[in-house]
């Protein structure tokens, strides 16, 4: 798999990485096993990056990719683990975002990983005000000094998020939607980011599955998957669910999504496919809930770029049918 080089944090990773999400929790039930042999699908795929959060089963996601990388020492020197925090907070406010605070979050995480210091770590999605508060970045860089992290990035909701914390100095990465179907980040965010050299996470780069072409208007979710709980944001950011668009409306266009993908191809292929096309994206990080997901986002990589045609072609079911739900809010 080609690397890249992820911001500012100096490491070389796989273009295609894993978002571990779905290990932990809110995706239905993985089981323990499973969740293993996931990760080693992705790892023995050419899988070289992997992201999680302390908030996913509660650490569940970050202790099983403790425990795998503990049991296999050949790949956990090649492995960069992306943690995230600040989700713990209750409530979740701005002047939950101390140094206290994330020496306590950090310790856990790096308990929960089998680690000394974590590769990076990530504000998970905090409040707006957040990004413009200069004593949450000395804070941060604290952490770095501290040893308890190698570097720092940001998980972000918005565009304006995303461009604030590009600004400052020692961010090495942001992480953002970033999908057919959520497209604004081009504009602005990936050429800022590129300038300053910041890394670009892409999540969400399947639309929560839309972007599979696996799902009709009649697909029905566990009640214990985000895709069946959040999807008017009861329970976070609603643009963390099909990234934002109505159910109904992404199936429709997931469809025409799924009438461009080329011969040998999956229709998640091509969409992985075209994300990582965009000049400034470091890694992309598609979750899986099977071994054989796993290994086919990973073998994204080996197929050529999209064509001209066909990248004309899904900007234009964008425009026409996804634009007016989500391109104004994020």
């Amino acid at each position: 798999m080609q690397t890249r080089v992820l911001g500012r944090t100096g490491r070389e990773v796989g273009v295609v990485g894993l978002g571990c999400w779905q290990l932990g929790g809110d995706w239905g039930v993985v089981a323990d096993d499973t969740a293993l042999t996931v990760l080693e699908a992705a790892v023995d795929s050419g899988v070289t990056f992997l992201d999680t959060a302390d908030v996913y089963g509660d650490g569940r996601s970050e202790r099983t990719i403790g425990q795998f990388l503990a049991s296999r020492p050949d790949v956990a020197e090649r492995v960069t683990v992306a943690t995230k925090m600040g989700r713990r907070s209750n409530p979740h406010e701005p002047a939950a975002y101390t140094y206290d605070a994330f020496c306590r979050w950090t310790d856990r995480s790096r308990e929960n990983l089998r680690t000394d210091t974590l590769d990076l770590v990530q504000l998970h999605c905090p409040p707006t005000p957040v990004f413009r508060t200069e004593a949450v970045y000395d804070a941060l860089d604290r952490i770095v000094e501290d040893g308890r992290a190698a570097a720092y990035g940001v998980s972000v909701e918005t565009v304006d998020e995303a461009l604030a914390a590009i600004a400052r100095p020692h961010v090495a990465t942001v992480q953002i939607i970033l999908n057919v179907f959520r497209r604004k980040p081009l504009e602005k965010v990936l050429p800022a980011a590129a300038e300053a050299g910041v890394g670009i996470i892409a999540r969400v780069p399947l639309a929560s599955g839309l972007l599979s072409g696996r799902y009709d208007e009649s697909t029905q979710f566990a009640p214990d998957d985000h895709r069946a709980f959040n999807r008017r944001g009861e329970a976070f950011d609603v643009g963390e669910t099909f990234a934002g668009v109505p159910f109904e409306v992404g199936v429709a266009a997931a469809r025409e999504v799924a009438a461009l993908t080329p011969s040998g191809m999956t229709t998640a292929q091509l969409a992985l496919k075209w994300i990582t096309q965009q000049p400034g994206v470091s890694v992309v990080i598609p979750g899986a809930r099977t071994p054989e997901q796993a290994r086919a986002n990973a073998a994204t990589d080996a197929f050529p770029d999209l064509s001209a045609d066909t990248l004309a072609a899904l900007e234009e079911i964008y425009d026409r049918d996804v634009r007016e739900h989500v391109h104004g809010r994020w």
